[in-house]
């Protein structure tokens, strides 16, 4: 199974941005979509950013305008550049592949990024 593993999280302040990783210990080039997931205690895991490799995007209503999603499949990596980050962006961050958005089964969850934004 491949693995996972996301970076780039921390503390920042509202307004702030962020740049999280999602380095596969995989070959990512032929996963369809590659998608970014965050989550906070007591709710379930919501898809936030999605990209196909085609270079579709996907965006939550929530984030839209707000993220970016990119894709790096020479180095097998998935990035979500956040800017104007707000307290209600605070969770833990994740990341996952697969062939839909329905039927994401690519690579196992890692254990993910904090992302807080406070002042």
């Amino acid at each position: 199974q491949v693995q996972l593993v996301e970076s780039g999280g921390g503390l920042v302040q509202p307004g702030g941005s962020l740049r999280l990783s999602c380095a596969a210990s995989g070959s990512i080039s032929r996963v369809y979509v590659m998608g970014w997931y965050r989550q906070v205690p007591g709710k379930e895991r919501e898809l936030v950013a999605g990209i196909t490799s085609g270079g579709r995007t996907y965006y939550a209503d929530s984030v839209k305008g707000r993220v970016t999603i990119s894709r790096d499949d020479a180095k097998n990596t998935v990035y979500l550049q956040m800017n104007s980050l707000k307290p209600e962006d605070t969770a833990v961050y994740y990341c996952k592949g697969g062939t839909t958005y329905s039927q994401m089964n690519f690579g196992s969850w890692g254990q993910g990024t904090q992302v807080t934004v406070s002042s």
